[in-house]
């Protein structure tokens, strides 16, 4: 009798958390499909007129071409996103992970972590071969049109392997070490790993501009002395300490420039595209690493890792909860539980069920951004950042006419009138 109501009890938790989930992912299609067609819209029908604002800064031809690169993104992305979508309902409702882990189970019986290992390893393989044709396409295809590829093939091909194996040599060890903890660490497993996640997130922030940035770029020290003098200068006057002042060859994968600091304790690093060393004058540098600093001095990055640590808190605490209950399971397409399904089922939902936050953390994002370029504004002169970032628009073909509402849901930077018209302020 009550074994019968524990599988009465299973079912009538099964069905409505299978109904939540199709009904979460299919409002998040939906919501993909408007936000991108209203996106398309409004870029398409700004397209043959240049903002006011912008209008003695950037020609005719180069906003179409920009408005033509964002739709032509905007739709790859699209395409991307339903064939994510289709393959996640094929890996749980399908029974995609049931066939997954019924191969490894006959394969090998034991020991159990190193198949739980091999069924997600073979998983995520699958997702990467089918991503891997658009990462191409927008490569290959879009980025060459658009003049921006300057990769090879070859380079390419390299690029995929060197990853692979990266992720391999230190995703590896820690999915073996997660998968062994779930099983032998008792109730509080989460909280083990969780802590060994933290740990490898600040180690992997320390070891990346010197370890492993440089496996796919060539990074040089700054031999502008007066530029170099200069930055210095400006570190000094913001409190900054760096490993150094670097110059990366952008130029060797693409035409897109960018400058960023990277790293953490005594190991950052500011760092230069080479391209964005060709475009901007030494004042407007200066303006683009001010409002890099800005990030800095405001804590935005030891905030963004606070914000990561306690979201991954919460949701290994919640996946300690739910790796219990059968309908977990059940309700995503899975009949045999164990802890390494329970982990793959949750790294393939979580998005799903975070969805509808993005318009928070994308808020949280440009909020970050205003305060970089406030910083900035005090920092160097308000008009070398604005012109700085005008010539970034304009090079990079980035759009300055998106749909609003696209934007508040997606967009970390301001739109560029937006931002634009908060810093002039700051010039007067």
């Amino acid at each position: 009798m009550l074994h019968n109501v524990h599988i009465l009890t299973e079912l009538n938790l099964t069905m409505p958390f299978t109904l939540i989930f199709i009904s979460l992912l299919t409002a998040s299609i939906l919501m993909r499909l408007w936000l991108a067609g209203r996106h398309i819209r409004h870029v398409q029908q700004h397209r043959n007129q240049v903002p006011a604002a912008f209008s003695a800064t950037i020609a005719l031809d180069a906003h179409q071409k920009a408005a033509d690169y964002t739709t032509a993104k905007a739709k790859l992305s699209l395409s991307e996103g339903l064939l994510q979508a289709l393959l996640l309902v094929a890996f749980t409702l399908g029974g995609g992970l049931q066939l997954i882990d019924l191969y490894w189970r006959d394969i090998l019986a034991e020991p159990a972590i190193l198949r739980g290992a091999l069924v997600i390893c073979s998983a995520m393989l699958i997702s990467s071969l089918i991503d891997l044709p658009f990462d191409y396409y927008k490569t290959f295809v879009i980025d060459e049109k658009f003049g921006f590829n300057k990769m090879t093939v070859s380079m390419f091909v390299m690029d995929l392997i060197k990853h692979s194996l990266l992720g391999l040599a230190l995703g590896g060890p820690i999915l073996l070490l997660a998968l062994w903890l779930m099983q032998g660490a008792g109730e509080y497993w989460w909280l083990y790993l969780w802590l060994v996640w933290s740990a490898f997130n600040l180690i992997m922030l320390a070891v990346y501009p010197t370890f492993i940035a440089p496996l796919f770029n060539k990074f040089s020290p700054l031999t502008d002395l007066s530029l170099k003098q200069r930055i210095e200068s400006l570190l000094t006057k913001c409190g900054f300490k760096s490993q150094g002042l670097f110059v990366m060859d952008g130029s060797s994968r693409s035409s897109h420039g960018n400058a960023y600091f990277t790293g953490f304790g005594a190991s950052k690093r500011v760092v230069f595209f080479d391209t964005l060393l060709a475009r901007l004058n030494a004042d407007e540098i200066e303006a683009v690493l001010a409002h890099e600093l800005g990030h800095f001095k405001h804590h935005h990055v030891m905030k963004r890792i606070a914000m990561l640590f306690s979201m991954s808190f919460l949701g290994l605490a919640l996946l300690g909860w739910l790796m219990q209950q059968p309908w977990f399971y059940s309700g995503l397409g899975v009949e045999m539980a164990s802890t390494y399904m329970a982990l793959m089922l949750f790294l393939l939902i979580s998005p799903v069920f975070l969805f509808l936050l993005r318009p928070f953390m994308a808020s949280y994002s440009r909020k970050n951004e205003f305060e970089a370029d406030a910083y900035a504004a005090k920092q160097a002169q308000a008009k070398d950042l604005i012109s700085a970032l005008v010539k970034l628009y304009r090079d990079n073909a980035s759009t300055l006419t998106p749909d609003p509402l696209h934007s508040a849901f997606y967009d970390s930077h301001p739109p560029a009138s937006i931002r634009i018209s908060k810093l002039s302020a700051y010039t007067g």
